[in-house]
């Protein structure tokens, strides 16, 4: 090649520096030059080596982007359309030779040291794809190199270079293609570019596993969103995705991501369907999450600018402020309720407009009443056809939300609460009122009366009327009884015979004085015949109305759910009274054996809610409901459970412990130096017993049975009533097996728990501590067929050591001469010490590094004090249950200035000098 040539080319690189140079003529100008030549071997030699001076540079130079720019619009210059005969298609490869040289020179870079090359590599690979047309194509070989290269560079450690490598990868993905290898191969791992719809479910997945700051920077980039809000109608969206992406956006931690949904995507879909909040509402299918639902409408509702959007973009309410009865959807209910709460909850900034929206409550009792009353109940025969089912769900789900305004209501004038009362109780009482609904008309019920013992009582007269209903029960008839009323019917008829034959004598003699006084017989003779007549004509059996026992599940569950109601609605502090004690013995005991496993688990519901109201009544059931959630069915046993969790929050672990003795008991006293000990031993194996029964369920195949175990063990360790490294480390362990991956509810548990526990007192921190070791002994003797096994013990370690820094404490105390990483320290030097050669012992050094070691007092006081702590904390946790403070057995040592870095820096050295030496004599000696 000349030298003008040489010339031309660099010259070209030179100009396309400047912004103000016209790129269209430099790259026509070079394609020119280009064309001219038979060899091209070395024009691409001597683009390449210019291209290489702006790869080099990382940074976003606006001389470096111009010249990437103007290498971009070359290339793309050399794409043949697709459409034109076979001969310029032949000619088309000719001129594709520049591109196709471009691109495999880029490949081969993708892997250069430099993070600069990388980045230049992958942002020309996704410009150079964003700039050929839609309907280009590229050999399939070196699509798969392209894919393949970009794949391996969405990891690259440089996050700048990743996301041109998801950006290049965008252009890959085929949309209508479920099993596109770009989209199944990367997006599970990632989320960075424009999403489709054939990904969405992906991507919401991954949006609920970042953190709140991540989520709100991937909610907010300027190409997911528009995609979730407008490019993707939400009628491309599933209902369960729209639900999910309210839910969780909604709900999020982080406030930045609320306001985001709020002021984003809600205005986006209400956009998409003009406005139309009930539309909305219905895309959401309410019936299935209306809390979702409410939420999401309490957002918009913040939204509003006045009152009167309030008002004109929601339900229309008749003369009376009520919507029609036969007016009434799911979705218009639930925004009549939403609007009601938002408005109440503005407090006397919303009186005004809540009396607008809301009737008087008396007016509102009548409209209850009907609605409820045209609830139709369905036999057996009707709830299998599912158009039926799906009818008086939507009826139930309509009364569920006017239930829930009565809470809205004004019930301060004295009438209309007593109207309301009074309807309520109708309710209860009625056959067909759904037993969804009674749970909610109880409370809503007792939150009316004011007094406590008027509570206990109206609910025990309403259970008695639906348990004994009064009806119509028809008596038979002693048929000795009804053969002598027909006997007695025929001698009246035989005696008025001969009374009228001697009349009629009496006249033809004229004898009229006795002709009257057998007149007068007839008559009365006359009146008996017609009353045993209609006797004899009435039906064998007499109706008459006495109480009636039903025993059937509907009635009992209706009863049992009344029970638990009130048992929750009443103050524990009252105890538990005669007629709540009439409830448990006439009803909750004789159920929790009922052979239906709905009203068995209401009743296991009942005893334990009711157990929270007497100690005794606890202790005389407890064993009942140990035995429940071992031997039931699993949601039984899981309510079980919650009551035995509760208990033990309550009255913890010394639930069983009879009543105390005196305190003035003689020092030599038969029951003192026997009784006693016998009743601690025997009190200590019951505690085991649970403890181990709690253990056990962690292990539990049964999802529901194994979170909730977790989850009360949290509450129990978190309020002191057990303090028990084992059982923190089996928590540990849960929260990081991939077993419970999909377990949310258990994963947020553990996690805020963890945060939460920790901080909260040196104590705890101290048992933190204290479950490091067998955790990590527990993952580094995981087998290979365990789950554990694949848990980074690396990420464990340092959980621990964050979770027990001094400075994560809410209150921390005056800085003590040995603090909990001190102690963690000793600890891990010990089992460093125990095996040097053991292949864990680089991971224990490197949590070493990690600590915040207290270099003031010296290495053997320090573990003498340490030593001192221990004992005095094994001493306090022999009571397995505390009501006490958090205090430190800890010796007082007045308050040190925080070490420096450099001082913790050669602590660490002097410490690694000191181990190294160790290992090495050791080494020797042996």
């Amino acid at each position: 090649m000349s030298g003008d040539s040489d010339l031309e080319i660099e010259e070209a690189f030179r100009r396309a520096q400047k912004a103000h140079n016209n790129k269209a003529k430099l790259v026509a100008s070079l394609k020119n030059r280009y064309n001219k030549l038979e060899d091209k071997t070395e024009f691409h030699e001597e683009f390449i080596r210019c291209l290489k001076y702006a790869m080099i540079i990382y940074t976003r130079e606006p001389a470096v982007e111009n010249v990437i720019d103007f290498v971009t619009k070359f290339a793309a210059s050399f794409e043949t359309p697709v459409n034109e005969n076979a001969e310029e298609e032949e000619e088309g490869e000719d001129e594709n030779e520049f591109l196709n040289f471009l691109f495999c020179f880029l490949l081969e870079s993708h892997g250069a040291n430099s993070h600069a090359v990388r980045f230049r590599v992958c942002q020309l690979v996704n410009k150079l794809l964003g700039s050929l047309s839609e309907n280009a194509q590229i050999d399939d070989g070196l699509c798969d190199r392209i894919h393949e290269a970009m794949l391996i560079r969405v990891t690259d450690k440089y996050p700048n270079v990743r996301i041109q490598a998801a950006l290049a990868m965008a252009r890959l993905q085929d949309p209508s293609n479920s099993d596109c290898p770009t989209i199944k191969g990367w997006y599970v791992t990632c989320i960075c570019v424009l999403v489709t719809s054939t990904c969405l479910e992906t991507v919401i997945w991954r949006l609920k596993r970042l953190s709140g700051e991540h989520r709100k920077l991937i909610i907010t980039r300027p190409n997911l969103l528009p995609v979730l809000a407008e490019k993707v109608h939400i009628r491309a969206l599933s209902i369960a995705q729209r639900v999910s992406l309210l839910h969780e956006g909604l709900s999020d931690s982080a406030d930045s991501v609320k306001e985001v949904v709020k002021t984003h995507l809600l205005p986006a879909w209400l956009r998409l369907l003009q406005g139309d909040v009930l539309q909305l509402l219905h895309k959401l299918d309410v019936e299935n999450c209306a809390e979702t639902a409410v939420t999401t409408l309490h957002a918009v509702f913040s939204m509003a600018t006045s009152p009167d959007d309030l008002l004109q973009n929601g339900v229309r309410l008749d003369e009376r402020k009520l919507i029609p009865v036969d007016s009434l959807t799911c979705e218009n209910v639930l925004y009549w309720r939403a609007l009601c709460e938002f408005v109440k909850s503005k407090g006397n900034e919303g009186e005004e407009l809540l009396e607008q929206l809301l009737p008087e409550a008396a007016i509102f009792a009548e409209y209850l009443c009907s609605y409820l009353r045209s609830i139709t109940g369905l036999s057996e025969e009707q709830k299998a056809d599912m158009t039926q089912l799906e009818i008086a769900m939507t009826q139930e789900f309509v009364g569920q939300q006017l239930i829930i305004l009565v809470g809205c209501l004004d019930t301060s004038e004295e009438g209309g609460r007593k109207r309301m009362v009074a309807v309520l109780q109708e309710i209860l009482v009625m056959p067909k009122t759904p037993t969804s609904l009674i749970g909610l008309l109880v409370e809503k019920l007792i939150g009316l009366l004011r007094d406590e013992t008027q509570k206990i009582q109206m609910v025990a007269e309403i259970i008695s009327d639906v348990r004994e209903p009064i009806l119509p029960i028809s008596a038979p008839v002693d048929e000795n009884e009804k053969r002598r009323k027909q006997v007695r019917l025929a001698e009246v008829r035989v005696q008025i015979m001969e009374a009228k034959q001697n009349l009629e004598e009496c006249i033809s003699c004229q004898d009229f004085s006795r002709a009257a006084v057998l007149k007068d017989s007839i008559s009365q003779l006359e009146e008996l015949k017609n009353q045993l007549t209609l006797e004899a004509s009435q039906p064998a059996d007499s109706i008459k109305e006495q109480r009636v026992e039903k025993s059937d599940p509907e009635t009992l569950l209706k009863c049992l759910t009344m029970c638990a109601e009130l048992f929750k609605q009443i103050n524990i502090k009252r105890g538990i009274c005669p007629t709540m004690n009439a409830l448990i013995e006439s009803l909750i005991l004789p159920s929790v054996s009922n052979p239906n496993p709905a009203v068995r688990n209401m009743a296991v519901i009942c005893l334990g809610t009711a157990a929270l109201h007497s100690k005794d009544l606890a202790n005389t059931h407890l064993v009942l409901l140990l035995q429940i959630t071992q031997l039931d069915e699993p949601k039984i046993r899981i309510s079980a459970l919650r009551a035995l969790i509760d208990q033990l929050l309550l009255n913890g672990l010394n639930i069983l412990q009879d009543k105390s003795a005196p305190i003035s008991q003689a020092p030599d006293s038969p029951d003192n130096s026997n009784g006693q000990p016998e009743q601690q031993t025997e009190e200590e194996s019951t505690v085991q017993s649970i403890l181990k029964m709690l253990s056990e369920f962690l292990d539990s195949e049964i999802c529901e049975l194994r979170t909730e175990t977790a989850e009360g063990l949290a509450k129990l360790m978190y309020c002191g009533r057990i303090l028990s490294p084992k059982l923190l480390s089996r928590l540990v362990l849960l929260w990081y097996n991939p077993v419970t991956e999909d377990d949310q509810r258990l994963r947020h548990c553990l996690g805020v728990f963890l945060q939460l526990y920790s901080r909260a007192s040196r104590t705890n921190q101290e048992c933190v501590e204290e479950s490091f070791l067998p955790t990590m002994r527990t993952l580094f003797n995981a087998p290979v067929t365990s789950p554990l096994s694949e848990v980074d013990a690396s990420n464990v370690a340092e959980l621990f050591v964050e979770l027990t820094r001094p400075s994560a404490l809410v209150q921390p105390a005056a800085i003590q001469a040995v603090s909990v990483h001190d102690s963690l320290a000793v600890r891990i030097c010990n089992e460093i010490l125990r095996d040097v050669s053991a292949p864990e012992v680089r991971l224990y050094c490197k949590t070493l590094s990690w600590l915040e070691i207290n270099t003031e007092p010296g290495p053997a006081n320090s573990q003498k004090k340490v030593s001192t702590a221990k004992n005095g904390k094994k001493a306090s946790k022999a009571e397995l249950s505390s009501d006490e403070g958090d205090e430190e057995n800890v010796p007082e040592a007045p308050p040190s200035v925080r070490p420096s870095r450099r001082a913790k820096i050669a602590a660490l050295d002097k410490t690694k000098q000191d181990l190294t030496a160790l290992m090495n004599q050791e080494a020797n000696g042996s």
